[in-house]
């Protein structure tokens, strides 16, 4: 009964990751990939400064936009558990997952009418008086970049951090205030604790395809911030050197691998903590 499954994600997933892995230890050459195997592509993106700070800015604009969308989806989910009735939680989770009914990519598009030159920013200020001339620090940075991913994301850490808080009993509250423990204090001790695999579930979510996207970085960044994945498409499509490509794709899944197996592993603290 397991076959049929475990063939189509043989076919759909191993395969391809194989593929990539084997073009990676590949000569690409003008004639083509040679059969030769190779560590010269990883000690080139290992080595290279433009490769070591793309990577870098991948993974600053990746935690900034988990930090701030975690931060900022903590009180809502919070709102909605603790203060909202009962019998009007689903109404609050469905309007929640509204921007889902929109494609990512409009989504991505409104921010860049918002934030650009011309923008709904710059006209209502000019307008206002507030400012002389149109911003650029807002448009065509790695700020404009934070705030579109982190609104695109939102709803992703809303909804595990919201079921984390869900499934804490409300008695470990009240026993806490019992114990003469103040609102804070007891949020503190023990709804921060106990709501933990929700959050770290919330930055899983938004980390790992944050420091992959491919579509915020050349629309709203203006193809003149590149991420990871814009570097993979220029060396595989444009530079038509599908080696070197492979090794990047190889190495942002194996920075992403750790990233994930750190907050795995404090997953499972913090559930042993809870037992």
């Amino acid at each position: 009964m397991v076959s049929p499954t475990a063939i189509y994600a043989t076919l759909l997933l191993a395969a391809p990751l194989v593929a990539v892995v084997v073009y990676s230890l590949m000569v690409d050459s003008k004639v083509g990939l040679s059969s030769g195997l190779t560590f010269a592509n990883y000690i080139e993106v290992w080595t290279g400064r433009i490769y070591q700070a793309i990577m870098m800015r991948s993974l600053t604009v990746a935690s900034l936009v988990t930090a701030i969308t975690v931060l900022l989806a903590y009180p809502v989910a919070y709102f909605v558990s603790f203060h909202v009735r009962p019998e009007r939680k689903s109404l609050w989770l469905f309007l929640i997952t509204i921007p889902f009914w929109t494609s990512y990519l409009i989504r991505v598009f409104l921010w860049k009418v918002i934030l650009g030159y011309n923008g709904v920013i710059n006209s209502g200020l000019l307008s206002l008086g507030i400012i002389d001339e149109p911003l650029t620090v807002i448009n065509y940075s790695v700020g404009s970049m934070v705030a579109t991913l982190a609104h695109a994301y939102a709803p992703f850490a809303i909804l595990p951090i919201f079921v984390s808080l869900e499934k804490i009993d409300r008695s470990f509250l009240e026993a806490g205030q019992d114990l003469g423990e103040s609102k804070l204090m007891t949020f503190w001790r023990v709804t921060l604790p106990l709501s933990m695999p929700g959050v770290i579930a919330a930055v899983l979510i938004v980390f790992i395809p944050t420091i992959g996207d491919y579509v915020t970085p050349d629309l709203i960044g203006g193809g003149k911030i590149p991420m990871i994945a814009n570097m993979i498409e220029g060396k595989m499509l444009k530079q038509n050197d599908k080696a070197v490509g492979a090794a990047i794709a190889v190495t942002a899944m194996l920075i992403v691998s750790v990233v994930s197996i750190v907050f795995l592993l404090l997953n499972k603290r913090f559930l042993r903590g809870q037992k």
